[in-house]
């Protein structure tokens, strides 16, 4: 692969385009966020209980310093024979990108058409912290998404860049079917890279309605007529105090408790809020407990009552 070839896109993202349209008009998928505040060994209770209760996907963090999300997501696969298990995101700045494309590659087929991934630049502070921290992490996202695309089609890659550099590497065994590679991004050049390069973009929690309808025009100037995945967390409680419970989480993140940030109540509340995030463009919604809500009970939640009321939708 020639330097060159840097707009190259990433494939599709398998598992939205053949449930449905990307644009949030139908057959929505719905998720809940693993926190890795909750301890790695209850991934494979909350895994077997959220496929028992038919949720699409659920979604686990590599934060620092907690699990790591190439295990955990291992664990949360093996332990679900339908559920579609997502790590968003890995912060590229700790794994060389072929050692990435590794181990996609494994989960990929090991549990095919199941495993979404997205990548990001990490949080610059942990990044710092362990010795990581990079001069322009733009460049380093775009070339890592431009080698990882290649090594996961099973190209023979040699790429010499700012931060990456490869010399005549190819997988033995590339994924098939290729799993969509996501991206995470916030700011205007990262949506418009994530558009560019990757299959689908990862919103953070803490964006409103509007604030996604802007974040979606940003990543579709990069993305063109290609489509491309929407995923979208969102701050979610239930419960008795469940206005308060989310107020009190607003404040935790220090996201503006005046803004439009998340929805709470009942399963018919929360499924009518919800598809505000719908209607701006989210194809995937991820339903974010916080971190002391027990996660078991919130995946049978979100997949047996909420999920059907937006498939209905």
């Amino acid at each position: 692969m020639a330097i060159g070839e840097w707009r190259r896109p990433l494939c599709e993202d398998p598992i939205v385009t053949t449930d449905g349209p990307t644009n949030g008009a139908a057959a929505p998928r719905v998720g809940c966020v693993y926190r890795p505040q909750t301890a790695p060994e209850r991934i494979a209770a909350a895994a077997n209980a959220a496929d028992a209760a038919g949720l699409d996907e659920l979604w686990l963090w590599e934060d620092c310093f907690l699990a790591g999300g190439v295990s955990a997501a291992a664990v949360a696969l093996s332990h679900s024979t339908e559920l579609t298990v997502g790590v968003g995101v890995l912060p590229v700045p700790l794994r060389n990108v072929a050692l990435a494309a590794m181990e996609i590659a494994t989960l990929a087929r090991a549990f095919p058409g199941r495993v979404r991934i997205g990548m990001g630049h990490g949080v610059q502070d942990w990044m710092a912290q362990v010795g990581e921290k990079v001069g322009s992490p733009m460049t380093l996202l775009r070339e890592y998404l431009t080698c990882l695309t290649a090594l996961l089609r099973g190209e023979h890659v040699t790429f010499h860049g700012r931060y990456v550099s490869l010399d005549r590497v190819q997988l033995d065994w590339p994924p098939e079917p290729m799993p969509g590679i996501l991206a995470a991004a916030e700011g205007p050049k990262t949506l418009r890279l994530s558009g560019e390069l990757a299959a689908g973009t990862v919103i953070t929690s803490g964006t409103s309605p509007d604030q996604l309808r802007v974040a979606v025009s940003r990543v579709r100037e990069g993305s063109g007529t290609r489509p491309h995945t929407i995923v979208t967390y969102l701050l979610c409680t239930t419960g008795p105090d469940a206005r308060r419970e989310l107020l009190d989480e607003i404040g935790e993140w220090g996201y503006d408790p005046g803004a439009d940030l998340g929805v709470w109540g009942t399963a018919d509340e929360i499924a009518g809020g919800a598809r505000r995030w719908l209607d701006a463009g989210a194809d995937t919604l991820v339903f974010q407990p916080r971190a002391s809500t027990p996660i078991e009970e919130f995946v049978e939640f979100v997949g047996a009552e909420v999920s059907p009321l937006l498939r209905r939708s």
